[in-house]
């Protein structure tokens, strides 16, 4: 997808219903895609999802929830973002070679190589390291270097669709490990998707890392923004009815 139209997209990226079934989350996937894509043939993602399904069968998160509840919710924050089936694909299969038994190879043979590819892209991204100490003065050739690695910029979108998912879900890990991922979401993610962008997902990576980062902050903008919100309502209320007038 080109850059341009990556700037054009609306809407809100709406986070699914905590231990939402996997089956439930599947047709969520399908419904977002058809609004798209009403006539696609939707066959790889399909095969995509039973093969993640069966791969990650034995794996659970740190919420005790069934592990393929990640790579669909991240599937459908692709699709929220109107994203290709090959994409899609990838995205329900992100963790397959770097989690379970299946090689780049095999995932090649099933779905193509541009799938195969797009997974392995996430793969390597996934296994850069830096020192969690030192995100903030190694931020912008940490973001450099995430873009240069990335041949296809369809890499970059999962990756940063597996970090809001993973961001959504930050309330199951240690303290210290929310604070560590919170800075490098905020010193990674939100400013590459702010360079793409995608300015949904870079206001909502902001906004989940402020909240572990600077919890005092974050809860004063939300009592701030719910106070601005109640004395909008009856202004608004106000004008519709005088307008009748």
């Amino acid at each position: 997808m080109e850059e341009n139209k990556l700037k054009t997209i609306e809407g809100e990226l709406e986070a699914p219903a905590d231990f939402t079934s996997p089956d439930v989350l599947y047709r969520d996937l399908v419904a977002s895609i058809r609004k798209y894509h009403p006539s696609d043939d939707l066959s790889m993602i399909e095969k995509a999802y039973q093969l993640a399904d069966n791969a990650h069968k034995d794996q659970k998160r740190k919420s005790g929830e069934p592990y393929i509840i990640h790579p669909l919710c991240v599937a459908i924050i692709l699709a929220d973002l109107e994203m290709d089936k090959e994409t899609i694909a990838a995205g329900l299969l992100h963790d397959v070679v770097e989690d379970t038994v299946y090689t780049e190879e095999q995932l090649a043979e099933i779905f193509g190589k541009e799938v195969a590819l797009l997974v392995d892209g996430v793969t390597k991204l996934t296994q850069l390291s830096w020192s969690a100490d030192k995100v903030e003065m190694q931020a912008e050739n940490l973001r450099k270097m995430f873009l240069a690695m990335a041949k296809d910029i369809r890499v970059i979108l999962i990756k940063l669709a597996d970090r809001l998912h993973n961001m959504r879900t930050m309330q199951f890990m240690r303290p210290e490990k929310q604070k560590e991922k919170s800075r490098e979401t905020m010193d990674i993610y939100a400013p590459i998707a702010h360079r793409l962008g995608i300015s949904k997902i870079k206001v909502e990576l902001d906004d989940l890392a402020l909240r572990y980062l600077k919890p005092d902050v974050y809860e004063d903008l939300e009592r701030s923004l719910d106070s601005a919100n109640r004395e909008r309502t009856p202004i608004a209320l106000f004008n519709s009815n005088t307008a009748r007038w």
